[in-house]
């Protein structure tokens, strides 16, 4: 003890080795993970290695003990913190999510009634255009016309939303 004290390399190896073990089942008897209690168990002869100066020479197995417990017990406490800050954060995103299809389908409800307002002959090409996805060819195939004739409507259709239509009720 003496050595490792003096910072002998191969005395505190002696201590780790004679050690690892108790303070692996100390820190995972807290911890209940292995993978935890191992980086715990690693940290514990960390601290003891820099605690060595102020051990006083009394019950040196319960004196490393105590380290490991507090320090197993302040792992616990920030893996539990994370985990509370992650399913905060997950909740949060649901509830984010949810808002957002609810706004999105008012929005859509929305357009849907503004629509109806829209020239009959701009109706249909900004339906199939922005709401059906389709291309100017396979417009102009359906109502057989040129695909220029579908072009024109739109850009009129566009202007004419631009004029009638405030940003502001679509927020």
């Amino acid at each position: 003890m003496e050595k490792a004290k003096a910072g002998n390399k191969q005395a505190f190896r002696l201590i780790v080795t004679t050690y690892r073990d108790h303070i692996f089942k100390t820190v995972y008897s807290v911890l209940r993970n292995e993978k935890d209690a191992e980086d715990a168990a690693q940290e514990v002869f960390l601290k003891v290695y820099h605690a060595l100066p102020q051990y006083q020479g009394n019950g040196f197995k319960t004196w490393m003990t105590t380290i490991a417990v507090r320090y197993a017990i302040d792992v616990k406490r920030k893996l539990a913190k994370v985990e509370h800050e992650e399913i905060n954060q997950q909740e949060v995103d649901d509830k984010t999510l949810v808002e957002e299809e609810v706004l999105t389908k008012e929005k859509v409800e929305l357009i849907r009634r503004r629509l109806q307002d829209v020239p009959v002959n701009y109706r249909d090409v900004l339906i199939d255009f922005y709401i059906h996805d389709k291309s100017y060819k396979q417009m102009a195939i359906e109502h057989d016309v040129e695909v220029k004739t579908i072009e024109t409507k739109l850009y009129r259709a566009r202007h004419w939303v631009k004029r009638n239509w405030r940003e502001e009720e679509f927020k």
